[in-house]
């Protein structure tokens, strides 16, 4: 739609409602006909994007000699006296242009065409391929059939649809809307990457469970619901992290799984309740061994969705994810942005005066959290280029082996990508002695209010006992990766995302 085109009106309530009573006595007459308004089967033998590759670069009015079948949705129609002409669209946006005359198919199927068929239909076609007058692609149809009907009418072709629309009927968003379905095939070749990538390196996929007695692998709130078979209080996973270890522990010493997660906590922009999300664990591996996995899985996906490091979002913007990233630590760029001296040794007291300067509001004011977020405050918005933020208080990450050189820090990173979080990696904690002090504190934290601190996990303490391997681990959101490589929100990259 050009700027100087004004947006043709939708179809008030009452015009659908009268579209579809038309509609469904067509219906109605197609089964009657015997036509059948929605068939079983069709005589397909082609698909319109196969056909539109196989002739692509047809002269005018050519003609080819060639049959096919094949069936698509009516995106636009225009019937004329003794010649009607119709777009039929395909899954992947790809069109063709049918060609219904009366010389073709006679006066009766022509007649039928145009009192039975409607924008949105689903129609069969048969015919040879040509070209038309003005070049354009085309079967010129001597049989056609209903492949199913349409009893709604779709919104017009030549708006743009609202956002309330595009996500709570993402049916509609695909049919009409180019980039919602590169959405979808994006998203499709990022899964099939990272599980090329993860092959090629010998990891092995698990499933692990959704439904837990026990939630833990992450600080966040769980969704609680009861199982009748148990009569039992069980959770939805907010991660697959003590699982997948686990494993570890059981000999599977390179391991993945890409899940669902479910967080009870707000929505907004780089936020859902449900979302996907990759973990790995690799036995002998460390932060730094798994921050380069991480890269390369990134790196890989956006040449397999977009054929470069350098990814073009969707407002036009490029943005270059190739060459080696930044890693920083936190205390350091932390002390550099704010020009004060902060260590893991600086009192709380000292932290809370900062804060309370910056206008920084921390409701658990220990030193781990407060470093973060005077980190957040300061740093994070200056990140260009994807960083990855090292070195972690150890008191928010109880999962989290001690640093080997700096006490008081954990082997942990951060990767941030378009001024988001995108991925965490750890040195995995194995002593089991340490792990269980960690999950102490945390309910210690959860007496006190912390509705996101774990909780005392013995059946998991009892693996690490049976010995986990030293061990690299992170974790990263699907969704968040698709916006990092298309530039998207959240609500986007999700095929159908949770709304109110």
């Amino acid at each position: 739609m050009s700027e100087n085109t004004a947006p043709e009106p939708e179809l008030t309530d009452a015009e659908v409602s009268e579209q579809k009573a038309v509609r469904l006595a067509k219906r109605d007459r197609l089964n009657e006909l015997g036509l059948q308004a929605y068939p079983v089967a069709l005589p397909i033998t082609d698909t319109i994007p196969a056909v539109r590759q196989r002739f692509d670069g047809l002269e005018a009015d050519a003609t080819t000699g060639v049959t096919v079948g094949l069936a698509g949705r009516i995106v636009h129609l225009r019937n004329t006296g003794k010649l009607c002409f119709a777009s039929l669209q395909s899954g992947d946006g790809s069109r063709i242009q049918a060609m219904v005359s009366l010389a073709e198919v006679g006066e009766e199927n022509l007649e039928l065409w145009k009192d039975l068929v409607d924008l949105g239909d689903h129609i069969f076609v048969s015919g040879e391929v040509i070209s038309s007058r003005r070049g354009e692609l085309s079967i010129m149809v001597k049989e056609w059939k209903m492949a199913s009907k349409a009893v709604l009418p779709l919104p017009n072709m030549h708006n743009e649809l609202n956002e309330e629309t595009r996500v709570r009927a993402r049916y509609l968003d695909l049919i009409v809307r180019e980039q919602a379905r590169h959405n979808v095939f994006a998203r499709a070749k990022t899964m099939a990457s990272l599980r090329s990538t993860f092959t090629s390196l010998d990891f092995i996929e698990v499933e692990t469970p959704m439904l837990q007695v026990m939630h833990g692998g992450a600080s966040a709130r769980p969704f609680v619901t009861h199982s009748n078979a148990f009569d039992m209080e069980l959770f939805l996973r907010i991660a697959p992290e003590l699982y997948l270890k686990r494993a570890l522990v059981g000999g599977i010493e390179r391991v993945f799984e890409i899940n669902r997660n479910f967080r009870n906590e707000g929505a907004d922009s780089t936020h859902s309740p449900e979302f996907a999300m990759l973990e790995a664990y690799e036995a002998y591996g460390d932060y730094n061994s798994i921050a380069d996995l991480t890269q390369k899985l990134i790196q890989d996906a956006a040449l397999a969705v977009a054929g470069s490091h350098v990814v073009t979002w969707a407002d036009g913007t490029e943005f270059d994810l190739g060459g080696q990233w930044d890693r920083i630590s936190m205390y350091h760029s932390l002390a550099e942005a704010c020009g004060i001296e902060i260590t893991p040794e600086t009192s709380v007291a000292e932290l809370q005066k900062l804060a309370a300067k910056e206008g920084v509001e921390v409701h658990l004011s220990n030193h781990g959290k407060l470093v973060e977020e005077l980190w957040e405050h300061f740093v994070k918005d200056g990140l260009t280029r994807p960083t990855f933020v090292m070195d972690f208080p150890v008191e928010t990450s109880p999962l989290v082996k001690e640093h080997r050189s700096i006490p008081g820090v954990v082997e942990k990173w951060d990767l941030y990508v378009r001024g988001f979080e995108l991925a965490t990696g750890y040195s995995e904690l194995n002593d089991p002695v340490i792990q269980r002090e960690r999950f102490v504190q945390q309910a210690a934290l959860s007496a006190k209010g912390d509705v996101e601190a774990m909780r005392l996990d013995e059946d998991f303490l009892k693996a690490l006992e049976h010995a986990m391997p030293p061990a690299g681990g992170m974790g990263m959101g699907m969704d968040r990766l698709l916006m990092a490589i298309t530039g998207l929100g959240i609500r986007e990259t999700i095929l159908f995302p949770l709304v109110k």
